[in-house]
């Protein structure tokens, strides 16, 4: 792609909200919670559960609340800290699924739970990763930057499960950063990704000199991808290119400008990583990110299919899974392949036995709508679908209130749902994790 790539800006745009549907958005942030807080407080280990370690590194600032350990607020310098999560049987929870406590402390024979979570010093960050990078079977690193509204245990929990469920062996590490975990702070965790791109930049320029990390994968999920982009992109100018060993990056649901995603893939050069795209054009998430953004297609709600998106994404070598038609996920379309699980299992199965996801067009596709056709009611031809790298699915939406409210905001004035609390929070909208979520 070129610095002046001028794509197109077609696809629905859903009308704005009016001003009484705003006024209940807000007065209803507070009005659901259910979800405890807190709930990196350490418990006891049960023989039933399983058990996910990851390295975290991140630029907010410390928690006042222990069982919090970090804020939505920005740290002038990055810290780290070793945890350990503790994941319930399938028996008492679906592939996919987050398992929130309802109360604390939280069962592990039932709940998502907290083994460890000790802050460590940059030495013992560099230690714990070495030492398991040694004992991995591929000396593989998965980076996972989340996105949007997610408080830092939101981010924590999900990437446990993303590792878990998709039995990837690769070293996890969390990239966070201070997002603020409401929806009224969007400006906010924008500018904390720009805030955070020397941190990160600084992670990936550690994992490119340790020899002993052999791969690296980078999952990013809705506003995660501008910080992954940008980051890489810094390391390809100061670097005169990407290393090899750079090897996928995965792009889920990006809430990026598709011009400004062509410019960032001219300056990273013409060695860079395998990318994959994860579109859905009926992501309304994004729709609301495209009226604030001046009208401009985000990348990850583009219709690959049509010009000049499809023959700029092919001259790329940028593979792209077109999720439009697969039924899953939240009533906003931001999320599908965090909620199916058969796709999760899927792919993770192969970044697992370590192939190379390099299907035709009708390959791994057909897999694909093969696996979720009990799943979903209605799902898309495998036209469209195409995997070439290695992938581990994420969403951010686990947020008290986030699908209701975000819904609320770009639901298209005079709509037929009623605009109430009872609508909002009545027992249709109560979900496992307790959150109106509907």
């Amino acid at each position: 792609m070129t610095r002046h790539l001028t794509w197109n800006a077609k696809g629905g745009i859903l009308s704005w909200p009016r001003l009484p549907c705003v006024a209940l958005c807000l007065t209803l942030l507070s009005a659901c919670a259910g979800r405890p807080t807190g709930v990196l407080e350490p418990v006891a280990a049960n023989p039933s559960a399983a058990q996910v370690e990851m390295l975290v590194t991140t630029t907010r600032g410390r928690a006042e609340k222990p069982g919090e350990m970090f804020s939505g607020e920005r740290a002038l310098s990055p810290t780290f800290a070793d945890i350990a999560v503790s994941i319930p049987p399938g028996t008492v929870r679906k592939a996919g699924e987050v398992a929130w406590p309802r109360k604390l402390p939280p069962n592990p024979e039932t709940d998502f739970a907290t083994l460890k979570a000790a802050e460590v010093d940059r030495a013992a960050a560099e230690k714990w990763l070495n030492s398991h990078v040694r004992k991995s079977s591929d000396g593989s690193v998965l980076v996972f930057i989340h996105g949007f509204n997610n408080h830092f245990e939101d981010a924590v929990f999900r990437f446990a499960q993303i590792i878990h469920d998709s039995g990837a062996r690769s070293v996890p590490v969390l990239a966070t950063w201070p997002s603020r975990g409401s929806l009224l702070a969007y400006g906010y965790d924008r500018e904390s990704t720009n805030y955070t791109r020397n941190a990160v930049e600084r992670l990936f320029q550690y994992l490119a000199r340790d020899p002993e990390v052999k791969e690296v994968s980078i999952l990013a999920h809705s506003m995660g991808n501008w910080l992954a982009l940008e980051s890489l992109r810094q390391m390809a100018i100061r670097n005169d290119g990407l290393p090899a060993k750079f090897k996928n990056v995965m792009l889920a649901a990006p809430d990026v400008d598709v011009d400004v995603f062509g410019s960032q893939i001219a300056d990273m050069g013409k060695q860079r990583p395998r990318f994959t795209l994860f579109v859905s054009r009926d992501d309304r998430a994004l729709a609301v990110s495209r009226r604030v953004w001046g009208n401009v297609s985000r990348l990850g709600a583009i219709d690959p299919e049509q010009s000049p998106y499809k023959e700029e994404l092919a001259t790329n070598g940028i593979t792209v899974i077109d999720l439009t038609k697969i039924n899953a996920g939240d009533h906003l379309h931001h999320i599908k392949f965090a909620e199916s699980p058969e796709i999760v299992q899927l792919i993770g199965s192969r970044l697992s036995s370590g192939q190379t996801l390099t299907d035709s067009r009708l390959g791994l596709g057909e897999h694909i709508v093969a696996a979720t056709a009990g799943a979903a009611q209605t799902v898309g031809t495998a036209a469209g679908l195409v995997v070439a790298a290695p992938v581990a699915i994420v969403d951010q939406n686990t947020r008290q209130n986030y699908s209701h409210h975000v819904e609320a905001l770009v639901r298209p004035s005079g709509g037929g749902r009623s605009n109430t609390a009872d609508s909002a929070c009545g027992k249709e909208g109560q979900t496992r994790s307790g959150n109106c979520n509907r």
